[in-house]
């Protein structure tokens, strides 16, 4: 049992260090939205959407003024639309991603996920139409976010799927080519999609999950980084395995926080409560960076030799923490390292410290992928495919979640400055090594078999 004395002193103790529940998502199931007409196909979807959201952020300012821990993002997530869009055109596809956005819009949430298709083992009827829709989807709605699966432990790498999101990530940035191609950011590929992911844009409900289920992302870098900083101000000499230690424990404190606030807006919402994912996502807020964390670990900068390693430890530590905690932790639950929504990390680019090749290397042991980079608007679209392929690659072979948020910035050159505002910070432009290398080796298509270990069963 959750006791309530234990969570106020621990909100005490870390209060005004940028601790937060970063997102409450409300998970819905809309198969039964289907229809043959595309206009009550709408109508029906419409109305779910309403009737089961149009409390939710009334509920979460609320129970955060309750406890003093604001809740900063409110969203819904729907089971691929994928499936009711079966047997319906691209037309059909733009007018119910506008039909999501004006439910998101009357329900007052940031977001709406599950503009999504798994496609790791091939592409159906349903899952062509949605990936065919997004340059229009992404451009024409404010509030719709959109996933793709191409890449799985069991399936293997769909080449056919990650080259036509190559040319894709091309068409959605010319269309948003106003907003710098911020239509991208948008989109996020996944190998090992999670079914229970509350931060988007990757968050959808899966197939497995109840007919609705609220899902808690609790953040808090600055969280940590404080605690870090107190006890080596104590304790200058402490080992890896200590810092490690005072992870885990402040991992612990926070997601009691969010269970408590989890459990409590889904029973007033009358629904199940999920998960807790406990993922250290950055703001570009200074003092709530993964990068400022890394560095306090005893790095003089992010992209060092040595990064891989402390990325490594933050992440392991993070999981131990949360699930001490709880029995209900899920999602992603570790470190993200999204460039642009991290001061520290975007810096670390500028200064040349920080190259695609560490990064890549660094999402191997993160709790996600590439997230938020930018890059030069010319590269070619098989190298950006190329660029997915390795990272899927990544997430196949150690049986993880690994995911690209990748956006060519139009008429954009490596090292220039992109600035998208908000949460979604700025960052330069990187540098992409041998583009154009990988046309041939892209172009060839099929699937990249599933590793030996797919077998364990």
């Amino acid at each position: 049992m959750l006791r309530t004395d234990e969570i106020l002193s621990t909100i005490h103790m870390l209060h005004a260090e940028h601790l937060d529940v970063r997102a409450v998502t409300l998970a819905l199931n809309v198969d039964d939205c289907a229809a043959p007409s595309v206009d009550h196909l709408c109508r029906k979807l419409h109305s779910k959407i309403t009737s089961r959201a149009n409390r939710l952020v009334e509920i979460c300012d609320r129970v955060g003024v309750k406890y003093g821990i604001p809740v900063i993002n409110k969203r819904i997530a729907l089971s691929p639309v994928s499936t009711i869009l079966a047997g319906h055109g691209q037309a059909a596809a733009v007018q119910v991603a506008r039909t999501l956005d004006k439910a998101a819009a009357e329900c007052r949430v940031d977001f709406v996920g599950g503009f999504s298709a798994l496609v790791h083992k091939g592409i159906s009827q349903g899952d062509d139409v949605v990936m065919n829709s997004l340059p229009e989807v992404l451009s024409k709605t404010k509030q719709v976010c959109a996933s793709l699966n191409v890449a799985s432990r069991k399936a293997g790498i769909n080449m056919d799927a990650v080259g036509r999101v190559g040319h894709l990530l091309l068409k959605i940035a010319e269309a948003t080519a106003d907003q710098r191609g911020f239509g991208c950011a948008k989109l996020v590929v996944f190998a090992n999609i999670p079914e229970d992911n509350p931060f988007m844009a990757g968050a959808y409900m899966g197939a497995g999950e109840p007919e609705a289920t609220v899902n808690i992302g609790v953040s808090g870098p600055g969280v940590v980084c404080s605690a870090l900083k107190r006890r080596l101000a104590l304790e200058p000499n402490l080992t890896l395995g200590d810092l490690a230690e005072e992870i885990k424990i402040t991992s612990f404190r926070v997601t009691r926080v969010g269970e408590l606030i989890g459990r409590e807006v889904a029973a007033e919402l009358g629904v199940a409560f999920g998960i807790v994912d406990l993922s250290l996502a950055p703001t570009p807020e200074v003092g709530d960076s993964i990068g400022e964390i890394i560095e306090t670990l005893g790095l003089a900068c992010v992209g060092a030799p040595g990064s891989t390693a402390a990325v490594a430890l933050l992440n392991d530590a993070v999981k131990k923490g949360g699930l001490f905690a709880s029995s209900s932790v899920g999602g992603l639950s570790g470190a993200f390292i999204p460039v642009s929504e991290d001061a520290t990390l975007a810096r670390a680019v500028g200064q040349g410290q920080l190259v695609l090749e560490k990064l890549e290397a660094m999402t191997s042991v993160c709790s996600v992928g590439l997230d938020m980079i930018a890059v030069p608007g010319d590269t070619p679209p098989e190298t950006l495919a190329a660029i997915i392929a390795d990272e899927m690659a990544i997430g196949v072979i150690n049986n993880k979640t690994t995911a690209v948020r990748m956006i060519p910035v139009p008429g954009a050159k490596a090292g220039e400055v992109v600035d998208f505002g908000g949460l979604f910070g700025s960052t330069p432009v990187l540098e992409i090594r041998n583009a154009g290398a990988s046309d041939l080796f892209v172009r060839r298509g099929g699937r990249i078999p599933a590793p030996l270990q797919s077998l364990g069963n």
